[in-house]
């Protein structure tokens, strides 16, 4: 078989699909894109930055030995954490008594290479399945939530009525890129077939940006594609109706979505 009939094979040849993810965490989604025929249009909406001040973090981790249990809800969530913990000079791996839960399998992916012992992992990559499937482990137990600076409330909300200590902290925050307006720009004068979006966050954010350069939100004639039940929720509460959302929360059924779309 000859490389051109390999190359329209590929269901994606010659498709623009748009990715709104932070720059180091593009790549897998871009790499899984292009492998079936796609061009990957990368316009990140959010760049990661350490929250506002790092004491509270800081004086958390340095008092891990007293915790019953360590959530974390994002893989940034574990690299902000262990970073924490390196620069402290904690090793937590070592703490025998600290169950930790993880939002997700990616995160529990990460989790477990920087030496997290994880205990649970819900299902699906929502808070509210976090919360179903800690169920009552964390009855009467000092639990650390690490988290995002903005996110939603879910998680301390229903812990706090179960656990008799919940402390509450901000591993990191999202900002806008300054080259987002201008990537935007030049990536709707060039086309696109299709956008992805990986979270609540990095759909608020393309709002604002398009907004901001005139473009408008929702994107004009381009189907949206999401990664879960919130992020559609998000899309359709700012007016974005998701042509498909992936039937698990991770980045190889997003692309499968994709796909679907864009073979109708």
């Amino acid at each position: 078989m000859s490389d051109s009939s390999v190359e329209t094979d590929l269901p994606l040849v010659g498709r623009r699909i748009l990715i709104t993810r932070a720059v180091h965490q593009a790549g897998k989604l871009s790499d899984g894109l292009r492998a079936l025929g796609a061009e990957p249009v990368e316009v990140p909406v959010l760049e990661i930055r350490p929250p506002d001040s790092l004491e509270p973090l800081d004086n958390a981790l340095r008092k891990i030995n007293s915790f019953n249990w360590l959530i974390l809800t994002s893989v940034n969530t574990v690299n902000a954490v262990a970073a924490r913990f390196a620069s402290l000079g904690v090793d937590f791996s070592a703490i025998e008594l600290l169950s930790v839960a993880a939002v997700g399998s990616a995160t529990a992916e990460a989790a477990r290479k920087v030496g997290f012992r994880v205990t649970v992992v819900p299902d699906s990559y929502q808070a509210e399945s976090l919360v179903a499937a800690l169920g009552t482990s964390v009855a009467g137990k000092k639990v650390l939530f690490a988290r995002a600076k903005i996110t939603r409330n879910v998680i301390p909300e229903a812990l706090s009525k179960i656990a008799s200590d919940l402390v509450v902290v901000d591993a990191y925050q999202t900002v806008l890129p300054a080259e987002s307006q201008n990537l935007l720009a030049q990536a709707m004068q060039s086309g696109l077939d299709a956008a992805t979006f990986t979270s609540s966050s990095s759909v608020r954010n393309l709002a604002e940006i398009a907004n901001e350069v005139g473009i408008g939100f929702p994107l004009t004639g381009i189907p949206a594609v999401s990664i879960g039940q919130v992020t559609s929720a998000t899309l359709r509460e700012l007016g974005w109706e998701p042509a498909a959302e992936a039937e698990t929360s991770d980045i190889p059924r997003l692309i499968d979505a994709v796909v679907k779309v864009l073979s109708r």
